[in-house]
């Protein structure tokens, strides 16, 4: 469900309610299945949980259930905000695409704006800019993606000038030939094995493959592992499994690192349609400028407080 503008007086209500010392308000927000407990911590750059708390409260069957928690924080560095996410595992990445969307539509919601805005956002991954636009989806110009395998990083040797494309990676016995691309947290992109070049994304046991891809010795820092199946030079259809988070039904990164993935290895134009579990969002590696926008939907879904 959307969130109306403006807000109605109960939401305003609560997002302004004072916190106790156990309570913690929150708003849970997703975008395209991928949730997120979204926390105001604009009046501190201390994050108002741990992240063995966040963890906790990521269980979805002892706490609230989302994939990660989210912090709006104060901006540095000529930043409007600062954004920190800590995964389900409590681990912390760089940034994470489809809570980026969830965080321009958050601040939205507690600065009560209406229309389109953008916003400055620095993150791990550098400085994010987010444009929340008239239909309600955001477009985010997530910055031009890193090639150099140190700086994915990935210990995998360069096949195409300094990047690491359809490189041969043994996983669970067979060889999957792996493109590798950093949005400011890396990325694993195979289309396929040696033996399968085809690869149908809907039979694949992430459960049991995705960990051995993250946990591989060629990722010093694991990975996102993106599989993916071309529908089309302008179609693509994937499945993640996050570092840190596992199996999700959408990474706002991972589709980014996907396309880029597809024009390197020439399987797709550089504007593409990336069909995630949870649904499609709009890609564009443009040529001019090397950066990557994405375009998607975010939305509030209900407010809580949770005992931390």
């Amino acid at each position: 469900m959307a969130v109306s503008t403006p807000r109605s007086a109960a939401a305003a209500a609560f997002l302004e309610r004072r916190e106790s010392e156990r309570a913690l308000h929150f708003v849970k927000y997703q975008g395209l299945g991928n949730d997120f407990i979204m926390v105001d911590n604009r009046d501190s750059a201390v994050p108002k949980v741990t992240p063995e708390e966040a963890a906790k409260l990521c269980d979805r069957n002892f706490g609230v259930g989302a994939d990660g928690v989210i912090f709006v924080m104060p901006g540095v560095n000529g930043a409007d905000y600062t954004m920190r996410i800590f995964n389900s595992d409590g681990s912390e990445p760089e940034m994470c695409g489809n809570g980026v969307r969830c965080f321009a539509q958050f601040i939205a919601e507690l600065e009560n704006l209406q229309g389109t805005h953008s916003f400055k956002i620095h993150t791990g991954a550098g400085l994010i800019i987010p444009e929340i636009q008239n239909d309600g989806k955001v477009k985010v110009d997530m910055g031009q993606p890193i090639l150099s395998g140190p700086d994915i990083p990935t210990k995998l040797p360069s096949t195409k000038n300094e990047a690491v494309v359809q490189a041969d990676l043994a996983v669970d016995g067979s060889t999957w030939q792996v493109t590798c691309v950093s949005m400011g947290n890396p990325h694993c992109v195979t289309f396929g094995t040696k033996e399968l070049k085809v690869l149908h994304v809907d039979d694949l046991k992430l459960s049991d493959i995705g960990p051995k891809f993250e946990h591989h010795e060629m990722f010093p820092a694991r990975t996102n592992t993106e599989f993916v199946e071309v529908l089309s030079r302008s179609h693509l259809k994937m499945r993640v499994w996050e570092r840190g988070a596992g199996a999700t039904l959408a990474c706002g990164t991972g589709a980014c690192a996907v396309v880029v993935a597809a024009v390197l290895e020439g399987r797709a134009e550089r504007k593409c349609v990336v069909d995630l579990p949870g649904g499609p969002l709009e890609i564009e590696w443009r040529e001019d400028d090397n950066h990557i926008y994405m375009t998607g939907p975010a939305e509030a879904v209900f407010y809580g407080s949770a005992v931390h």
